[in-house]
């Protein structure tokens, strides 16, 4: 009886602490997806030279995220062999593919803007396959 009470004093004074390491741990995994809206209410004012200019920073972008996507594969496989060991690694795996999320968002915009600029500019202003570069870098 008196070691039950014991036992469950010291389980009352250590669950807040341990549900906060817990919450801490879980929150460094990785961050929440943040994806773009296909069609945006700028959409209407957009002229050719921003609709390019803004799909080859959708596309910079769509390569910063593949490296990102890379380097929390990398880490999901080191807390996992670390989580053979010892639990908390595990608590700092990132399932949440914030990066595929983002990349496939910015991959629908830029098709998306695509065919808005198929049927806004000319052809002399719009060459397929130079993505808004100059003609003589373009081929």
């Amino acid at each position: 009886m008196i070691l039950e009470l014991f036992f469950q004093g010291i389980r009352m004074k250590l669950r807040y602490p341990l549900l906060a390491c817990m919450l801490l741990a879980g929150a460094c995994a990785g961050r929440a997806p943040a994806p773009v809206a296909v069609v945006q209410p700028i959409d209407s004012t957009m002229d050719c030279a921003a609709i390019q200019a803004e799909i080859l920073a959708n596309s910079a972008r769509v390569a910063d995220l593949g490296f990102e996507s890379g380097a929390k594969v990398a880490q999901n496989v080191a807390a996992g062999v670390a989580g053979a060991f010892f639990i908390l690694p595990l608590f700092l795996m990132d399932f949440q593919g914030s990066a595929g999320i983002d990349q496939r968002a910015l991959e629908a915009r830029n098709q998306y803007l695509a065919t808005l600029a198929n049927a806004r500019c000319s052809a002399p202003q719009l060459r397929s396959g130079s993505a808004g570069l100059p003609p003589a870098q373009a081929r």
